[in-house]
């Protein structure tokens, strides 16, 4: 798994199957999937932070930040293996 196009096609079919989970995942899950998907897929996040009164996008925001500094490949893995532990 040390290819990049055969890591991005995991990537994207881990993608897809966040989609048939068996079960919704709890908050504090969905938010770390979104972290790493989006540093998966756009890098360390940017923008400025959502205000106090817009609280989803706000802990969106706060989870991707969490993981600047993480490389693509690593995000990626992450997510894989999250989606993995997720589909039992």
């Amino acid at each position: 798994m040390t290819d990049t196009a055969d890591l991005k096609t995991l990537f994207d079919a881990a993608v897809a199957q966040s989609r048939q989970l068996p079960e919704r995942p709890d908050n504090r899950t969905l938010l770390r999937l979104y972290a790493l998907f989006k540093q998966g897929s756009d890098g360390d996040v940017s923008g400025d932070r959502p205000g106090m009164t817009d609280f989803v996008a706000r802990a969106k925001y706060d989870a991707w930040a969490e993981l600047a500094g993480t490389d693509a490949a690593t995000a990626m893995r992450g997510y894989i293996d999250l989606i993995e532990e997720l589909k039992g």
